[in-house]
């Protein structure tokens, strides 16, 4: 495989961080892409890419809002030795992440232990917060994320907000425990807008207390610095 930017990853790790990917045209195989800001929706960046994986990852999708047509494409790859760009396959044949993160979701080197990753499967609804709570509770807010996008991708559009919103929330507290408060109060703002949204509706809670969810949100909103974020955290 040639040298390059691998604009893959770049796209995994911008909808990670709350951020919007738009496809803005393709003309002879390239494909023009733009990355919006998660605040306001101002472009940031863009490029342009006749690389087969931006084809494969963008499966016909033309913002990164869609819904892919796997179960899911995980928002946490960050392959950048290109050696080991292509990742280890399951018995099934499905791409698995083969470099070890820690506990907020940050690569190490190859060779190094980090935490077990979770399964790429959704779980039903009770069962995804169950599992999130004890990723949370063991300090795990980015694992927790993983979990509830893998819920939001293959659940129905109806509770996209409620999923989505969750996720959200969880990358927030990521950015917040790696010092990253900026970025931690765009994305906890724009989980607080989706949960709102939800919350007007009559969709099924699953249990969630959303009053309290959201409130935790304005609080940290009004106070950000407030010691750790996975301190009492509403989930």
């Amino acid at each position: 495989m040639e040298d390059g930017p691998n604009y893959v990853d770049q796209l995994r790790r911008w909808e990670t961080a709350g951020g919007v990917w738009k496809v803005l045209g393709e003309e002879h195989r390239a494909v023009t892409v733009a990355l919006y800001r998660c605040d306001g929706g101002e472009e940031a960046d863009r490029f342009v890419s006749d690389d087969p994986r931006v084809s494969q990852f963008l499966a016909g999708r033309t913002s990164s809002e869609e819904r892919p047509p796997s179960t899911h494409v995980t928002a946490a790859a960050d392959a950048e030795d290109d050696q080991l760009r292509d990742r280890d396959r399951d018995s099934q044949g499905r791409a698995r992440q083969a470099r070890p993160r820690d506990r907020l979701g940050r690569p190490l080197s190859y060779g190094d232990v980090g935490v077990e990753p979770v399964s790429e499967e959704p779980l039903p609804p009770l069962a995804t917060i169950s599992y999130a709570r004890e990723l949370l509770v063991e300090g795990r807010p980015f694992s927790a994320h993983e979990v509830y996008e893998a819920r939001w991708k293959a659940g129905p559009d109806s509770e996209r907000e409620l999923w989505q919103g969750l996720a959200q929330l969880c990358v927030g507290i990521t950015h917040a425990e790696r010092g990253n408060r900026i970025g931690a109060l765009r994305l906890i703002g724009r989980a607080r807008r989706r949960l709102e949204t939800y919350a007007a509706t009559d969709g099924p809670l699953y249990g969630l207390d959303l009053s309290h969810i959201i409130e935790w949100i304005r609080d940290r909103e009004r106070e950000p610095d407030n010691g750790s974020w996975l301190i009492n955290q509403p989930l």
